[in-house]
């Protein structure tokens, strides 16, 4: 399977710059990977098509404002600085992309919110990653909440606004799990009206986390999908989601899988009686054709990006033909592409 095989013309106009208002108001494809045929509804219709004993699998990651803009030593050259995760909390110690990167080199120092703070480049890691240290002593989550800006993807092409801390975070984010660069984009669709509403027709709602990290930044850079490797992502799956989860396999009825980060962390946790095991810890699981599923039944996603990642998993589980052939109808009909566009659920 080549990544030539996955690349399609994008039209600037199907980039979505900003969300639907509500969420649930945004179109819903459905393709049936059976047979390949297609429908439209709108998203909040998804509860119309679910079945009492079925469950949903939400991610519950939240996302950190991890675009900060600083201004390198001596030379004042204003640097990017994407923090990507935490390695050594107590040293204040980083992986990050920056930009641009041929500027920042081991030892370089770059000030930000005038000059307060600074960190420290101390290890390079790839062409564009590199390892830092910061000088901040206090609480320097507080101080990146405040300086920092959303993550939106470059594709989008504006500049992040306060708006986007509240539309670029799902709505069942936890607090406790802030260590995303970007939302699982699926779960983005919902509302705290649909939830309830889900809950309310008997669908059991599993809660898992997964914290999306370098990956979904970084282009497949090799032809042949065998030799490509994921970013390892961190991931935890509790016993109470597991056991919600297995319960509707039991009963036969459907999982339905809310975007890439949550199929990828259950493809991770299989038994070999084909139940989800509780666990964590790190995957790197590539998702492409043809894979077989093990827990997914249903899987809710957005439209994606050409030749990515999400794009091979949606294609996995569709079928290359079926998947393309639907992107080229979505295309035509004017929906809306990427983290703040449409929805499309394969069955």
């Amino acid at each position: 399977m080549k990544l030539s095989e996955f690349k399609y013309n994008l039209p600037k106009n199907s980039i979505a710059k900003f969300p639907s208002d509500p969420r649930d108001s945004s179109r819903l494809m459905i393709l049936n990977r059976e047979t390949g045929e297609t429908e439209e509804k709108q998203f909040k219709d998804i509860l119309d098509l679910m079945q009492k004993g079925d469950c949903i699998v939400i991610n519950e990651t939240k996302v950190f404002p991890a675009r900060l803009y600083g201004k390198k030593e001596k030379t004042n050259a204003t640097i990017e600085v994407l923090l990507l995760r935490e390695l050594k909390s107590e040293e204040k110690i980083w992986d990050a992309l920056v930009e641009p990167a041929r500027k920042v080199r081991i030892g370089n120092k770059i000030y930000f919110d005038d000059e307060k703070f600074y960190c420290e480049v101390i290890d390079n890691t790839t062409s564009r990653g590199r390892t830092v240290r910061f000088s901040y002593h206090d609480d320097l989550f507080q101080v990146i909440e405040r300086i920092g800006q959303m993550p939106i993807p470059e594709l989008i092409k504006r500049e992040p606004t306060n708006l986007d801390k509240e539309t670029y975070q799902t709505v069942f984010a936890s607090d406790n799990h802030l260590n995303s660069i970007a939302p699982p984009t699926a779960g983005l669709h919902f509302t705290p009206k649909l939830l309830k509403e889900i809950e309310k027709k008997g669908i059991r709602i599993a809660k898992i986390v997964l914290n999306i990290g370098q990956g979904i930044f970084e282009k497949i850079e090799v032809e042949d999908l065998t030799k490509h490797r994921m970013y390892s992502e961190y991931f935890n799956i509790s016993l109470e989601a597991a056991e919600i989860i297995n319960k509707s396999l039991k009963a036969k009825r459907d999982v339905y899988a809310v975007g890439a980060s949550v199929v990828r962390a259950l493809e991770s946790s299989v038994l070999t009686s084909g139940a989800v095991k509780p666990n964590r810890g790190w995957t790197d699981k590539f998702i492409y054709p043809h894979y077989d599923f093990k827990i997914t039944t249903k899987f809710i996603t957005n439209f994606q990006a050409p030749a990515t990642s999400t794009l091979l998993l949606s294609a996995a589980f569709a079928g290359k033909e079926n998947l393309l052939k639907a992107y080229k109808k979505a295309i035509r009909d004017n929906f809306r592409f990427l983290a703040y566009g449409d929805a499309l659920l394969i069955v």
